[in-house]
């Protein structure tokens, strides 16, 4: 599981949906929550989270250009690959953080990822949780 600290900087609710935006290293990322009724007191303005998704949620680009619907962009550099017969991790460095995908060695081959490359890590708003890293 991927995790990245970051500060709340605003909040939207419409009804059940939570539309939370959250700085982590001078970087807005969004966070969509989706059939929240209620909001945990931890959720608020200003407030420490971690922001915690899965390592198949992360989608990798080399040379992206243009307008895209995913906001959650990071611009990282590969750290290392493990390379499997189906499946390969990619190991990023995003500011002080370290961050894994899962994609397939198919596209790991059509990508040519190899160490010190730069490349975007992307991740959907909806695809995102928060924990409270008090706990």
């Amino acid at each position: 599981m991927n995790r990245l600290t970051g500060i709340i900087s605003q909040i939207q609710k419409s009804g059940a949906i939570v539309l939370v935006d959250a700085m982590v290293c001078g970087q807005n990322f969004s966070v969509l929550l989706i059939e929240s009724a209620v909001q945990p007191a931890w959720l608020a303005y200003g407030g420490q989270v971690d922001l915690v998704f899965k390592e198949t949620e992360v989608t990798l680009a080399k040379d992206l250009s243009g307008s895209i619907s995913t906001r959650n962009r990071m611009l990282c550099k590969v750290i290392g690959v493990v390379r499997g017969e189906l499946l390969s991790k990619v190991f990023l460095q995003f500011h002080e953080f370290t961050i894994v995908s899962a994609i397939t060695t198919r596209s790991l081959d059509a990508l040519g990822l190899a160490n010190e490359q730069e490349v975007e890590a992307l991740v959907k708003s909806n695809e995102i949780a928060f924990m409270n890293p008090v706990i």
